[in-house]
């Protein structure tokens, strides 16, 4: 690993939406929480290269803590494919078991037409390669934190998926040039 960042993961607001639900890359961001916005902008490096997902979410998170985010799909959520847009509950109702089959081991599961964990960590390792040296601040989702949890800590997927990361939260990550460093997870 011959570079080293300093990385700054950031869980975007939570979603403007109803709970519940498997949402999709254009669900907004609940920005209404200013007090959270301010504390963790007071947290970040200035200066600092800046990333977020495609989501709206990512992208209204990391304009309201004043951050000009370039969009890198590498670091976009796990896509649940058909799942996309439905709530648990309907999905719970309609297929029965082989919904709650896909739970049972979430980090090798596909949802149909989508992608599983182990491949979201794949794409996030791709995302962690472009990044320059330096301070860089992701505005990104639950899933992907986990997902460079896995890297980091060389976690198996179902492991990692045990994290708990809520919005506004903020993940500090080092990769150093011997490996990695975790500082700090889901801080408040």
């Amino acid at each position: 690993m011959g570079i080293e960042t300093n990385l700054w993961l950031i869980r975007h607001a939570p979603v403007d939406g109803p709970k519940g639900v498997i949402h999709g890359p254009d669900a907004p961001a609940d920005l209404g929480n200013q007090a959270a916005l301010e504390a963790l902008k007071a947290r970040l490096p200035h200066g600092a290269f800046a990333v977020c997902s495609p989501a709206r979410r990512t992208r209204e998170t990391a304009a309201a803590l004043g951050l000009g985010a370039v969009e890198n799909a590498a670091f976009g959520e796990q896509d649940f494919g058909a799942w996309t847009a439905r709530r648990h509950n309907d999905l719970t109702a309609e297929l029965g078991d082989a919904y709650h089959a896909f739970w049972r081991s979430p980090a090798s599961n596909r949802p149909p037409g989508g992608e599983s964990f182990v491949d979201q960590i794949a794409r996030a390792e791709q995302g962690l390669a472009s990044l320059p040296a330096g301070d860089a601040v992701l505005v990104v989702h639950s899933g992907t934190i986990r997902a460079v949890l896995a890297i980091a800590l060389d976690l198996q997927p179902d492991s990692a998926l045990r994290f708990v990361i809520d919005p506004l939260s903020l993940t500090r990550i080092d990769r150093l040039a011997t490996g990695w460093r975790v500082i700090a997870v889901n801080q408040r």
